[in-house]
């Protein structure tokens, strides 16, 4: 027959479990964020971010699909011409 583990062996085990994720999770925010040193009102950036900004600005807009529109097209005729499928849909969701 298998004894009962006792609780304190139990927590235990939760406990040094528990100790090395910490470990491992402020392990991980130590190597991405900087020293508090280098947080100062003085600090600079890393790198310049507007660049990126332009970069972005400067890209075409988000184009929709035709097949998006004919979706929404047939939604819309299928809510003019059979209103009862509102609430069935609505209460679908």
């Amino acid at each position: 027959m298998k004894e009962p583990e006792k609780e304190g062996t139990k927590e235990a085990g939760n406990n040094s479990t528990e100790r090395s994720e910490f470990a491992d999770i402020r392990e991980k925010l130590r190597e991405a964020l900087p020293p508090l040193g280098q947080l100062e009102n003085g600090a600079e950036l890393r790198r310049d971010l507007w660049p990126d900004m332009l970069r972005r600005l400067e890209q075409s807009p988000v184009q929709v699909p035709w097949f998006d529109w004919a979706l929404l097209a047939i939604s819309g005729a299928a809510a003019i011409f059979f209103p009862a499928l509102i609430p069935a849909l609505a209460y679908h969701l």
